[in-house]
């Protein structure tokens, strides 16, 4: 078939069309969806002859439409999901159009460039070495991996082990430690990476890791060692402490790896200088912009301090492939896959469009609009808040953990809002995280009158 451009212009009018009712909704929508996948009527037989291409997206907008979650709504509390920036969107559907695969600085130098740029703008806003090396990956899972990685080969390294010619079998053993409240993501990279359960090391009420427990776990260890740090606890926000952890960790030659899947943003902000005071002094950082940024699914960003530990674990070199042989590392030394989309172009979008001032406000709007739902939730009668509120992470009790599930499921069945359960020391949570850039005043109380409505719903019962 000849390459149509009106084939093309056609099929995107309709996206733009479906798009625009789609985004023109968000402020009024239910925020959960009206079917469940079962519901939804995607399960027909593949037709034998062709669709138009405009009748394809016709189709697939509005039968997708009832299974829709409004996770773009300033209403969305639910997990730590951002929305997405007008500028970055419009950037990621470049990036589809361009359709350049983002893993050689000779055969694609724009998206090359362009990801380059973002990463310098990251590292500049959030204090870390301007020598590190930026790689645009899928979520926070994987730049957890990178940076991980990284860590498991140099530890190794220094004790004469080279994990890429040998593997892990008859290596010595890499210990990680962890706080005791680490999320499953740094879990699930440590299993990838071979290097199975961590070590866990106590934190306090509001999930920080002791430095105390930290310097006694090392003392006891004898061999090549990474200590994973957290910027944003899942439940509570809170961070490490970050100079004692690392400058203790670092006396005892281990790696130190920050997981700040939406908490490292906070350093773009003065408000939070001594909660990360120290943290440029890691050795790796992964974070989310899907998250804190509100660009669109899916660009995490695994961030390096010394790029030849990278480049080490994930660098290749081919024959079919054009690599200058030095200057820049090509994007794909830097991350897990060859072949990617152009993940950083939104990034640089989303960071063009706020500039510097624009990237505090909004972090520290997040915050503020936290603690606003924080204050008037804990109002309410039979309602605790249970963790400090410091960054953008509420949770919740109403007293026994029956009636927080209670609470939780009829504010779920209403629909307004859309906040989830969880379970935090020892006790059912209603959990809030506040991440989307367009979330404002009325959407604070909106959302507490639904928490008050669900509370009056579930007695009613």
């Amino acid at each position: 078939m000849p390459f149509d451009p009106d084939e093309y212009r056609e099929a995107l009018d309709r996206a733009h069309v479906h798009t625009s009712a789609w985004l023109a909704s968000i402020a009024t929508r239910p925020v959960r969806p009206s079917e469940t996948a079962d519901e939804l009527e995607f399960g027909i037989p593949l037709p034998d002859g062709p669709t138009t291409a405009a009748a394809v997206i016709d189709e697939l907008a509005s039968k997708a439409e009832p299974g829709l979650m409004a996770i773009p709504s300033g209403r969305f509390f639910g997990w730590v999901m951002g929305g997405t920036l007008p500028a970055a969107l419009a950037a990621d559907w470049l990036v589809s159009a361009w359709d350049q695969n983002a893993g050689l600085r000779y055969a694609t130098p724009a998206a090359a460039a362009i990801e380059e740029a973002a990463g310098s703008w990251l590292l500049d806003l959030l204090h870390l070495p301007t020598s590190a090396a930026v790689g645009f990956v899928t979520g926070g899972t994987t730049a957890n991996m990178v940076g991980l990685a990284a860590g498991r080969g140099d530890v190794l390294h220094k004790v004469g082990w080279d994990v890429n010619a040998h593997g892990l079998q008859g290596a010595p053993q890499v210990t990680v430690l962890v706080g005791a409240e680490v999320h499953a993501s740094v879990e699930l990279a440590l299993r990838y990476l071979g290097l199975g359960l961590p070590q866990l090391i106590d934190a306090d009420a509001q999930g920080r890791m002791r430095p105390d427990a930290l310097a006694l776990a090392l003392a006891e260890i004898d061999g090549p060692v990474i200590v994973a740090l957290q910027a944003g606890n899942l439940h509570s926000g809170a961070f490490d402490p970050m100079r004692d952890c690392i400058e203790i960790a670092h006396e005892n030659s281990a790696w130190v790896h920050v997981d700040g899947a939406f908490g490292l943003w906070a350093a773009a902000s003065p408000r939070w200088d001594v909660d990360l005071d120290g943290l440029d002094g890691a050795d790796s950082w992964a974070t989310d912009a899907h998250k804190t940024l509100n660009v669109p699914y899916d660009c995490g960003v695994a961030i390096v301090a010394n790029p030849g530990a990278v480049r080490t674990a994930f660098g290749i070199h081919t024959s079919y492939l054009i690599q200058a042989q030095d200057g820049p590392p090509d994007p794909f030394e830097l991350v897990p896959e060859m072949s990617r989309r152009g993940r950083g172009i939104p990034v640089w979008a989303a960071l063009r469009s706020l500039g510097r001032r624009g990237v505090i406000d909004l972090v520290e709007g997040l915050a503020v609009n936290a603690r606003a739902l924080a204050t008037s939730l804990g109002a309410l009668d039979g309602v605790e808040v249970l963790n400090d509120v410091v960054f953008t992470q509420v949770c919740l009790s109403f007293g026994s953990d029956e009636r927080t599930r209670e609470v939780t499921q009829a504010l779920i069945a209403d629909g307004e809002v859309w906040m989830s359960g969880s379970r935090w020391a020892g006790r059912d949570v209603l959990r809030i995280s506040v991440s989307n850039w367009s979330t404002d005043a009325e959407d604070v109380a909106t959302s507490v009158a639904a928490v008050r409505r669900a509370m009056e719903t579930s007695i009613a019962r």
